[in-house]
């Protein structure tokens, strides 16, 4: 195939190669993106804690940990967080705060409140930063990114140190798109159904959520364990029903 493209290219003018290049790209992206999508590997509650507890043994460990809270809390993309801006961020807002994320692939706009230990970590990530530039006395230049370098520049990326901390953790074959399934997963499990699911991950069409729909059995379960408890714990209630529906079935029928 790559030998196809290339022969392709060469028979192209400039400004024909111009224009491929960019389909190309935007394929090339869409079908890896895709691939990438179709894993449904999530961590639970205690793993996700033992990948945080990787994060916070390593020289990123500030940054890393707001980073994984964002994915796993609040199913950001990688895209989304390195694009966010403190702008996009009220810690105060009803004592509980708000984030805006926003999604270029599907140009979906999201707003929600801010989950505790995410703010917690988004937090103490500031703090360090603003350390870090006094110790160093180095001037950030304004551009607002959350993750930025010290001079204010827009993080590049940080797939090394996600790399390191979840081989520390035990997980190496984990994807950083997986914490995306791991909100969504967790959700389902957590007592959210489908719909919400789409709404608070971002996602343009229900099919897209239905990968999740086999995890409902699991929340249809802690129904009925609720429903199981309550029968069992009701004795004295069905009595009472129960001679209210004998005297209600007494009446006289008229066919």
């Amino acid at each position: 195939m790559f030998c196809r493209i290339c022969r392709v290219i060469k028979s192209q003018t400039p400004r024909d190669i111009a224009v491929g290049m960019h389909t190309l790209e935007t394929l090339i992206l869409g079908y890896l993106s895709e691939k990438e999508h179709m894993r449904n590997e999530f961590l639970t509650p205690p793993q996700l804690d033992r990948l945080l507890e990787a994060c916070r043994s390593l020289r990123a460990k500030d940054a890393l940990s707001a980073i994984v809270y964002l994915a796993a809390e609040h199913g950001a993309s990688r895209q989304e967080i390195l694009d966010l801006k403190w702008s996009d961020i009220d810690f105060d807002f009803e004592g509980k705060g708000l984030i805006r994320l926003f999604r270029t692939k599907n140009g979906r706009e999201r707003t929600e409140y801010l989950m505790p230990r995410t703010r917690e970590a988004l937090l103490q990530w500031r703090e360090h930063q603003e350390w870090m530039r006094h110790r160093k006395r180095v001037e950030d230049k304004g551009s607002g990114f959350v993750f930025s370098k010290l001079d204010g520049r827009r993080l590049g990326g940080f797939s090394r140190s996600w790399r390191k901390a979840r081989d520390l953790a035990g997980f190496p074959d984990l994807h950083f798109h997986d914490l995306r399934h791991t909100f969504c997963s967790n959700l389902i499990m957590s007592g959210s159904d489908l719909k919400d699911v789409k709404e608070m991950i971002g996602h343009s069409d229900l099919s897209m959520t239905d990968r999740y729909a086999h995890l409902t059995s699991m929340r249809k379960l802690s129904r009925q364990q609720d429903l199981a408890r309550f029968y069992a714990s009701g004795d004295a209630t069905n009595k009472r029903t129960g001679k209210h529906i004998s005297h209600t079935e007494g009446k006289k029928r008229v066919f």
